[in-house]
């Protein structure tokens, strides 16, 4: 069964539960330690699960953190790499003996913070995960229901994870489509036209923008008729037609 840290980590599979286990065990142990991975993989999310009760810094925050660290002897340090200045945050920390819990960008290397930090591990990315995945998904397609208010059934067959921004950017793909998949024709309607509203001015506004119909037809036209000869039949258009509308199309495709 998946243990549900918060919104951004979930353990379903191995290597996401063998990067809680660590954390447990570093809630109870004095060191400090530095977890890495990519943006959207849950590093903050353990990192409050160890210290609970700690504040949440960024790094590129310099001199709010140094203030903070005048007054702490816990914390928590977002963004390791974005410090302009690691050496003096490292020296104050040792100075003051503050327990320490850091994130930082996967593979992240640095000669006083691979001093400091006692224990060091990476969580992998999403797409290595496909069970946390899994999980992830229902979890935000029911929080979607609750913030929109619904009560469909998000559509799974066809969905297709963006696993981009980890986390991050399957949350935002989820909440998204949960809302389209059942819009109106004239909802989907007045997107368009407040999306396109701020970006018209050029001369060939029409050839510019045609792409955002063309694209996502054919898109779903192959993905539903699983050929051209088909689709161009549907479409009404001759397969030469159909050729030049792809290969316009490529970069979207």
């Amino acid at each position: 069964m998946a243990l549900v840290v918060d919104a951004n980590f979930i353990t379903a599979c191995a290597s996401s539960l063998q990067a809680f286990k660590t954390a447990t065990l570093l809630k109870t142990l004095n060191v400090n330690s530095l977890i890495t991975g990519e943006v959207g993989v849950g590093k903050k999310s353990l990192a409050q699960y160890i210290l609970p009760d700690a504040p949440i810094l960024d790094a590129s925050n310099h001199n709010e953190l140094l203030s903070t660290l005048e007054s702490v002897n816990k914390i928590v340090i977002a963004n390791l790499e974005s410090s302009p200045s690691i050496k003096k945050i490292i020296d104050i920390l040792n100075s003051k003996r503050i327990r320490v819990v850091a994130t930082a960008k996967s593979s992240y290397y640095n000669k006083n913070a691979d001093k400091f930090f006692s224990v060091k591990f990476e969580i992998p990315p999403l797409k290595d995960r496909p069970a946390d995945v899994e999980v992830l998904v229902k979890k935000f397609a029911k929080d979607a229901s609750i913030f929109f208010n619904l009560k469909s059934e998000f559509k799974i067959k066809n969905f297709k994870p963006d696993l981009s921004q980890n986390s991050n950017s399957l949350k935002r793909q989820v909440m998204i489509n949960y809302l389209l998949q059942d819009i109106k024709e004239e909802e989907l309607m007045e997107i368009f036209q407040n999306y396109l509203v701020g970006k018209l001015g050029s001369n060939s506004d029409y050839k510019n923008f045609l792409h955002l119909y063309e694209a996502p037809l054919i898109k779903a036209g192959l993905q539903r008729f699983k050929s051209q000869l088909q689709l161009s039949n549907k479409l009404g258009l001759n397969r030469n037609t159909l050729r030049k509308k792809i290969a316009e199309n490529n970069k979207y495709l």
